[in-house]
């Protein structure tokens, strides 16, 4: 039996059950123990996880500079404060060394956080006059929504890159 229960999917800020029935399970390198079943999304759900996002992307673009670096900041307080529970779950699922997750694998996750955080404010665009009465300007914004994979050893750490 697995240590945590069934996994659903996480898609609009909400746990969802998959639309298909397919399941795999996550398994603890260090003993075989299966850790958790977890849902498969299947391709309607990731259609319905990626509309999710690009709706949240523009509430984020929406966001002032200030906005959004409170708002990971606010996530770097939660990982150092949760740290030692989080790199027991990433020891569990990676078979890595508890000494190596709680002092490395969460740690410079809210690290990464905490540079963007201080670069949220600091990202500026540029006006450059083109005669006495006009000028063009840049403005940096959030670009959109992206997806990636990756490596098995490293999950925290890859998903706060």
């Amino acid at each position: 039996m697995p240590a945590i229960a069934l996994q659903q999917l996480f898609i609009g800020g909400a746990r969802v059950d998959a639309t298909g029935v397919d399941t795999f399970d996550t398994v603890n390198p260090a003993n075989g123990e299966v850790l958790a079943t977890v849902q498969s999304a299947s391709r309607q759900d990731v259609d319905a996880a990626v509309a999710s996002a690009q709706a949240g992307q523009a509430v984020w673009a929406g966001f002032t500079a200030m906005q959004r670096s409170r708002v990971l900041r606010r996530a770097v307080d939660i990982l150092r404060a949760r740290n030692d529970e989080l790199a027991d779950l990433e020891t569990q699922d990676t078979g890595k060394p508890r000494s190596e997750t709680r002092a490395v694998d969460i740690v410079t996750g809210a690290d990464v956080l905490e540079y963007y955080a201080g670069l949220a404010t600091a990202i500026e665009g540029l006006q450059v006059p083109l005669r006495e009465s006009s000028f063009v300007y840049t403005r940096r914004e959030p670009l959109g929504v992206v997806a990636g994979i990756g490596a098995w050893n490293y999950p925290i750490q890859i998903a706060l890159w």
